[in-house]
This record gives structure tokens, sequence and C-alpha cells, in this order.
């Protein structure tokens, strides 16, 4: 198996599968593929673990079904674009090297790779959907690819070094890695700042990968150019204005 990352602004990875390879990817994420692929989209993944498998990849922010790519009778390619301007980063996994990354970060893995839940905290009604803040673990032996929206900055904390940062630009880091929620000190702060009223601390040692373009930021600023909503919606949005700058993935 080989890959390559292919563009810059909207980068595109292709994967080069030799006869009996396979590459798995939650459902939906093809862009392209060559015409000796086959794809089977099944519940299973990353190396078995049954209905229990599947439940932690679903409670981690994963889809319940997955394809699996495999090349039959002869070499061929298949290919996986972002869905927003950013990167795609390869990780290699095994036991010792676990990584966590944002709800919607994984693109594909090799098959022994394993998603799961990795961090869960309920922020209250309304928050992420009413979701909570979710993050998935990513584990097992093999390649995994992540995608990071808007531009990349890696940053390797030394031990008991600290980084607080807006959730949203959480992209993924190792597993290693200390984290929590925070709120912003202060009444007035959480008010009317304008940032949101959580934070996520990170504490080294490890490396950490942010992204510059959450999701939720984009949104926000698109909503202005959005049809008009409902009276009711508007409404609703005066305390999303507030709490609604918080990664909402």
């Amino acid at each position: 198996m080989q890959s390559r990352i292919l563009g810059t602004t909207m980068p595109v990875l292709e994967v080069a599968l030799d006869p009996g390879e396979t590459v798995v990817s939650e459902a939906g994420e093809l862009s392209w593929m060559t015409s000796s692929i086959e794809l089977t989209t099944h519940t299973q993944f990353g190396g078995g673990g049954g209905i229990f498998g599947v439940l932690k990849r679903v409670a981690g922010g994963g889809s319940l079904f997955m394809t699996q790519y495999q090349a039959v009778g002869a070499p061929g390619t298949v290919s996986f674009a972002t869905k927003l301007p950013g990167h795609i980063v390869p990780m290699q996994v095994d036991p010792a090297n676990e990584y966590l990354i944002h709800r919607h970060g994984f693109l594909c893995g090799t098959p022994q790779i394993q998603i799961s839940v990795g961090f869960q905290q309920s922020l209250g009604a309304g928050i992420f959907g009413g979701a909570g803040f979710l993050l998935q673990r990513v584990s097992g032996t093999g390649t995994a690819w992540i995608e990071l929206s808007g531009e990349l900055i890696l940053k390797e904390l030394q031990p008991g070094e600290n980084l607080r940062v807006h959730p949203g630009h959480v992209g993924a880091f190792q597993a290693g890695v200390g984290f929590e929620i925070t709120t912003v000190p202060g009444i007035k702060n959480m008010l009317f700042g304008g940032d949101g009223i959580f934070l996520a601390s990170l504490t080294g040692p490890g490396k950490i990968w942010l992204q510059t373009l959450p999701i939720s930021r984009l949104a926000q600023e698109l909503s202005e150019y959005m049809p008009a909503q409902t009276a009711q919606a508007a409404e609703g949005g005066v305390v999303g204005g507030i709490m609604g700058s918080l990664l909402n993935r």
C-alpha cells in the first residue's frame, strides 16, 4: 500500500492498493476509485469487536456503517477529498501511540485501526446540537488519515506545560496529553467576551495539532448571508450568539 496527498487548499488523499489490500472509511467519504476497487459497506471495522465495537465507534461520533475498499485482481487506487479547505495528516498508530481527534476528523485508515469515544462531556442543552463535546480515540495498529480544516499548527508541549484553546481549534493530540474542558473566568468574559464560555485545557507532555478553521466558526461567519430565519429561531439566536462560538461539530 502506498499513499500520497495531492493538491493544496482542498487536498485529496490517493491510496494505491495491491490486489488483496484494503482501506476503510466511514460511509460517504469516497471521492473516486479505479475499476479494480470493490467496495463493501458493513458495520464491522477495526479488528472486529462485535456490536460493542460498533457502539463505541458510534458513541465517539462515528457512523454506524463503514465502507471497505479492496483491490481485486489488479492494483487500483481510491481517493478521499477533504470537505473543507485544510490538511490531511497521516498518523502511525500502535498501542504506544494512540490519538484523540475531533469528532469528524477520521478520513480513512488501514483495517486494524479502531475508532471509539475518547472524550465526552455534556455542556448543556442546545450546545453542539445537544450532543455535548466529543473526541474520537484512534487506536489499534496501522495508519489513520485525519483531516484538519484551515491551516495546521503543530505544538509539542513539555511536561506540565499548559495551553488553553477554543475547543473548535483542537484538531488532534497524543493520548498522553492531559485534557479537560474548563470555563472562561469571569461572568463578564462569559457574557460579553465573544469567545464562548468554554476552553479546552491541554497539558503536556505530547504533541497537539491545532486547526485554524473550526466548522462552527465558518458556519457563524456564513450565517448572516443565509435566508432569514423564523422569529422563533431568531429569538433563540440571542442565546445562541453568546453560547454559539463554541465548537459545534
